[in-house]
């Protein structure tokens, strides 16, 4: 058999990246999927060229680019066996009263609607291959945090994760939400210093991955240890 195909949006840094690897180490070929390609190049050629990785430009809000990420993948590799819907954005100070409309707008787009037509325009070959949906929610979407419209975004994902589960039960698809506490990423400016690395997710995701056909991981809660008093 084939070594399975698993594709990243989001996956130029961050979380996608360290997902990247830790997946190339398993065996898997990869979809690199970003709004630039240019970023991903450097790491394509680290997980072993055209042969391993492909790389697509995508932005995740684009019913267009998403069908074409699908399409390329399938292209390059035949299959899709797992797709990681991993884009995201983060928000900004204000709360409800304050934060400016436009980046709410643009995060509920790359947050809540990238990733249901990332699940949309992937769905026809996963099916085929009975394949493994994967989805970065957030520990902020398990959670009520005062005036956050990302914890909003989140806990629509937790919902797109639910709702297509039931979907799909009886196909042999599985669905996994993974939901990070704090990671070390862009995000923040200045992270705690306990706080996740990416490679800590990444692990998570090749946990969920790993496991048999039979077991179904549902969701992956990953906290960093507390801080020492």
């Amino acid at each position: 058999m084939a070594d399975p195909v698993l594709v990243i949006t989001g996956a130029s840094s961050g979380i996608g990246a360290a997902t990247a690897r830790e997946a190339s180490k398993a065996g898997y070929r990869l979809v690199l999927a970003a709004r630039s390609k240019d970023k991903l190049q450097s790491l394509q050629q680290e997980l072993g060229g055209e042969e391993r990785a492909i790389v697509v430009s995508c932005d995740v809000q684009s019913r267009d680019d998403q069908l074409n990420l699908a399409k390329e993948a399938e292209r390059a590799f035949g299959q899709i066996d797992a797709v990681f819907a991993n884009a995201g954005r983060g928000g900004e100070p204000g709360g409800f009263s304050k934060a400016d409309p436009d980046v709410w707008r643009d995060m509920i787009l790359t947050n809540v609607l990238g990733v249901g037509l990332t699940v949309q325009a992937c769905m026809p070959a996963l099916r085929r291959s009975r394949g493994h949906v994967l989805l970065t929610g957030s520990a902020a979407g398990r959670v009520t945090i005062p005036g956050s419209m990302y914890s909003a975004t989140k806990w629509a994902v937790s919902a797109i994760g639910y709702g297509l589960r039931e979907e799909i039960r009886g196909s042999g698809m599985r669905v996994t939400l993974i939901e990070p506490g704090m990671v070390d990423t862009a995000f923040f400016d200045q992270p705690p210093e306990n706080a996740l690395q990416p490679e800590d997710i990444a692990r998570a995701v090749l946990y969920a991955l790993s496991q048999p056909p039979h077991v179904d991981v549902n969701e992956v809660l990953v906290r960093p240890t507390p801080a020492q008093e």
